[in-house]
Formats: structure tokens, C-alpha cells, sequence
């Protein structure tokens, strides 16, 4: 991928440096996005957008862009990078400014960057499903911001990686939260049960659609808290991200759920999940 955006002009990648003064360099003090591409277009773009700019207004920073403009910069890069199945980066931070904690006086212009990654579709993991590791949810309580701290994330999902598993489980004491990277959900007696979106999670592109097609389709759904007794009682468990789609979860800790095989209720929703795709993005989706 030749091409990425720094400021709003599309540069070759190997040019699109930044300043070691950068905040989102030195603090983390900035947010991001990814978005999937499928057929080449952009998957729930607007919806992301519009959470990219949700979590820098929580933050205080003004991205100086409309959405319609990052749209249309975002359109053009994948053109020029000719990606047709993968996924877009994209971050802003607070800008430039000598190191001090409190925010920099004055004018400081934010720095943005995007570019794009080539990336399948986890067709194996997806048709298998994957194992899950539960570990104590260390992170800060502003889950909801999708920001670039993202220590307890990453030591999250070294814990996972260590045992073998795609995935960590979050949980508060016996609360549940979500995965490290992901949403996630449990299905008894044909009900999915899923945390509700508040300041305790992020909430989910993919949840949403996900809680959209429920809707359309008459499948049950609860948005509340649930314990970790009834994650490992549950029919079913399955997560969802950006990249992840709608994806089992057969395994936790060594225990299987739903004997080890991806759930009913799962699978029609990765059906519908589909569907979805196929409806914003086009009916030929490539694999490669």
C-alpha cells in the first residue's frame, strides 16, 4: 500500500512521518478508526466516521474536517492504493506541541493520518470458531472513547495470545465487559444477551448492525450486564469487531461451549451479517 493521508494530502507512505513532540506520540492524546473494505468501498463508513468524531469531541480535540470531506479523502486513498479487500487506519491526535501534561495554549493544529492494510476475511476461524481466555478488565472508565491508550488492550490480548487463545474476555469483579479488541455476547434459551453500551465499553460498529438485523429479523436481545457464571452456562458465546465480523466462540479456558461447534443462533446471524455486507458493498466479496 503506496499511498497514506497526513493532514489531508494524500503522500507516498514512506513520507508520512510525524513529529517526535506529536502528543499522540508522548501521551496517547489523540483517538482512531478502522473500517473495513470490501469490493473496494468502505463498509458502515458513516457510522464510523461519525464515532471518530464523537470520541475527539470527548477529548476536545476539533478535527477541522467534515465528515463528507474525510469521506471523500478516504474513498480517494483506497483508489489510489487499488485495495479492494482489507482495512483502513486512521487516527488524529492533539497535534505538535512541547511536552507538558496539561493541553498546549493557544492554536495547535491536530495531526491526522490514514492509510490502508491488505487483509482477508477469517474464513477458517469463522466457520470453526475460536478459543477465549478470561482475564480481569484493568482498563480506565472511559471505554466508550476509542482512544489511542490502549496499554490494558494490548496486555489483555498478550494474556490471550500466551494461552493460546484468539481472544480475552473482560470482566469488573464478576461483570463481564467486553473483549480486547472485540464485543461480546452470549445466547440462552434463543436470547443473545450483550453489555449494554455505556462508559464500560466501546460501542461497537458491528454490535450495532449486528442489534440491527436482531431487530429486522425477530431474534431476541438483551443489552444488559452479565456475570461470568453466565458466560460459561451460556448456549452460545460469540464476539464481534470490525475485522473479527460475527465470530464463535467454541472455547473458554479449556471449557467448550456448545460442545465445541459454532452455535445455531450464531451462525444464522453470520448469514445475515453477510447479507449486510453484500447489501452496502456489493455481492462478489473477494477473499484474497
Amino acid at each position: 500500500m503506496k499511498w497514506a493521508i497526513l493532514n489531508g494530502d494524500i503522500i507516498e507512505r514512506s513520507n508520512a512521518k510525524v513529529d517526535v513532540e506529536d502528543r499522540g506520540y508522548q501521551f496517547g492524546d489523540g483517538i482512531y478508526e478502522v473500517i473495513r473494505v470490501y469490493n473496494g468501498k468502505m463498509f458502515t463508513a458513516k457510522e464510523h466516521l461519525q464515532r471518530f468524531f464523537r470520541s475527539a469531541e470527548s477529548i476536545n480535540i476539533t478535527l477541522g474536517y467534515k465528515i463528507e470531506e474525510l469521506t471523500g479523502m478516504l474513498e480517494e486513498l483506497i483508489s489510489k492504493n487499488n485495495l479492494q479487500l482489507g482495512t483502513i487506519y486512521m487516527q488524529a491526535t492533539r497535534g505538535v506541541a512541547p511536552r507538558t501534561h496539561a493541553f498546549p495554549p493557544g492554536v495547535v493544529t491536530p495531526t491526522l493520518v490514514a492509510y490502508t492494510n491488505k487483509l482477508p476475511r477469517p474464513q477458517e476461524k469463522l466457520s470453526r470458531g475460536v478459543k477465549a481466555h478470561l482475564v480481569e478488565d484493568i482498563r480506565w472508565l472511559r471505554c466508550d472513547i476509542k482512544s489511542l491508550n490502549l496499554l490494558g488492550n494490548i496486555l489483555a490480548k498478550q494474556r490471550a495470545a500466551e494461552n493460546g487463545c484468539y481472544e480475552a474476555i473482560q470482566s469488573r469483579g464478576q461483570e463481564v465487559t467486553e473483549g480486547s479488541s472485540s464485543n461480546i455476547f452470549i445466547v440462552n434459551n434463543e436470547v443473545i444477551i450483550t453489555h449494554a453500551s455505556d462508559q464500560l465499553i466501546l460501542k461497537g460498529i458491528t454490535k450495532d448492525v449486528i442489534l440491527s438485523v436482531c431487530a429486522e429479523n425477530g431474534i431476541a436481545v438483551e443489552e444488559r450486564t452479565f456475570t461470568l457464571e453466565e458466560l460459561k452456562a451460556a448456549d452460545e458465546v460469540f464476539l464481534s469487531s470490525t475485522t473479527s465480523e460475527v465470530m464463535p466462540v467454541i472455547e473458554i479456558d479449556g471449557n467448550q461451549v456448545n460442545s465445541g461447534v459454532p452455535g445455531t443462533i450464531t451462525k444464522r446471524l453470520q448469514a445475515l451479517f453477510e447479507a449486510e455486507i453484500t447489501h452496502q458493498c456489493g455481492s462478489q466479496m473477494n477473499q484474497k
